[in-house]
């Protein structure tokens, strides 16, 4: 099952690089093949929504993170094989090499021989065979190895340079009628390169391998966390339930809010591909939907204000609550493009209705202090806030939330530390 999301949540998350900018996949992505990158990115676009799917993958890939295993084919085998297997074989109308030089045939050979040599020898290892979560995928590859038309390539002796009879019958055996074969073992290969990279990312990083609990539960318990592509980050906890399914979230403008909302939302998204995170621990109920907001753009498509933006993505969210979904949700400044007071009535409204779906999770920052006050009644509201202390008149930030709602308010000071009062001022004077 996949977790629904979309390209909003994507981009506000920076899942994929964007302007020269690197992505969360970026920091993910340290396979060796050209196949594994491409379900790499696939795994990325489609994060899993069933709790078994997500387990047993976090558990394979902590399994192999744990063996700290090296991934053992040299990537140009792969690159040889795939230009190899890229053209039919003896097809009708065809020549038997296709577009392929004799060369091209010969290394494709060769690579897709030694290729089966390897991850034969790489099942077959006592730390591979005890890896409990990869028994599935090591028996259907098991199965593949175990034909009887590659029993000769099984036994081919490498160190010697093939005849040309070998290659001949083995192009035969490769392209045409054993090709299904092969790509599918390439398959399981491309998942294996995920996996043993992955794990390498997790050890490399210190990141942790979160739990998935079941539907329904709308739990989410997070220790340490923080964002995976800021330097010497400061960690948060936050914990939410049924009790407390929806998070009020305040604190003044560079206190750190959206920080900590794309890192949260992070961690959430990547425990649905049962992929680690950066946290210290992680416990989550699986969710079917995440939906972010936080960098929304103006429709201009469609002459749509920022704010009436804003309105089509509470309507798009609310009709998703309606057909009975978990979901994950985050607001950052929920309604930002209008006025104080429409703000504050939206706001207070929006966020109690969405606290009727005790099924589902809420964070919502906003700067209006006073819609916060008015949900202090809401039984299963809970409030934090990023604090600002004054040195002098410099606002300094802790980025540690803390319980509460807070009524600090530095964009004046702001702007006046940075001069643009004076600036101004000395401009009027000289155009005069």
């Amino acid at each position: 099952m996949k977790l629904h999301t979309d390209e909003q949540t994507i981009d506000d998350l920076r899942i994929f690089s964007k302007r020269d900018v690197a992505g969360i996949y970026d920091i993910y992505n340290h396979t060796h093949t050209h196949g594994g990158e491409n379900l790499l990115q696939e795994m990325f676009r489609n994060p899993l929504s069933d709790v078994q799917a997500i387990n047993n993958r976090s558990s394979l890939i902590s399994r192999f993170a744990s063996l700290d295993l090296v991934f053992p084919f040299n990537a140009s085998l792969f690159d040889m094989a795939e230009k190899y297997l890229a053209h039919p074989g003896n097809q009708p109308g065809q020549g038997g090499q296709g577009q392929l030089s004799e060369k091209d045939v010969q290394n494709g050979v060769r690579a897709v021989t030694e290729l089966i040599q390897l991850v034969k020898e790489f099942i077959d290892k006592p730390a591979v065979k005890a890896i409990e979560a990869y028994s599935h995928e090591r028996n259907l590859i098991a199965e593949l190895l175990a034909d009887p038309a590659l029993e000769p390539a099984m036994r081919e002796n490498l160190k010697s340079k093939l005849s040309y009879s070998a290659v001949a019958a083995y192009d035969l055996l490769f392209r045409t009628r054993e090709r299904n074969r092969i790509e599918k073992l390439l398959g399981y290969l491309y998942s294996l390169d995920v996996y043993l990279s992955i794990g390498k990312v997790a050890n490399s990083r210190n990141f942790i391998f979160p739990v998935a609990l079941e539907k329904g539960k709308a739990r989410l318990l997070l220790k340490g966390v923080y964002h995976p592509a800021v330097q010497n980050a400061i960690t948060n906890d936050i914990t939410m339930d049924s009790k407390q399914g929806v998070i009020f979230l305040t604190g003044a403008n560079m206190a750190g809010k959206s920080t900590f909302l794309r890192s949260l939302s992070t961690a959430v998204f990547l425990a649905h591909m049962g992929f680690p995170v950066a946290a210290e621990k992680m416990e989550f109920s699986v969710m079917d939907g995440i939906y972010t907001t936080i960098n929304l753009p103006d429709n201009l498509g469609i002459g749509a204000s920022h704010f009436y933006a804003e309105v089509l993505r509470v309507k798009k969210v609310a009709a998703e609550l309606k057909s009975g979904k978990s979901l994950f949700i985050v607001f950052d400044e929920l309604f930002r493009g209008t006025n104080v007071k429409d703000a504050h009535e939206a706001t207070v409204a929006v966020t109690k209705a969405f606290a009727s779906r005790l099924n589902s999770l809420f964070i919502i920052s906003s700067h209006i202090v006073e819609a916060g006050e008015d949900l202090e009644r809401q039984p299963n509201a809970g409030f934090l806030y990023l604090p600002t202390r004054m040195n002098g008149h410099v606002p300094e930030y802790t980025y540690k939330l803390e319980r509460g709602i807070t009524e600090d308010r530095h964009g004046m000071i702001i702007i006046r530390n940075e001069g643009i009062l004076d600036i101004l001022e000395k401009g009027k004077k000289r155009a005069v």
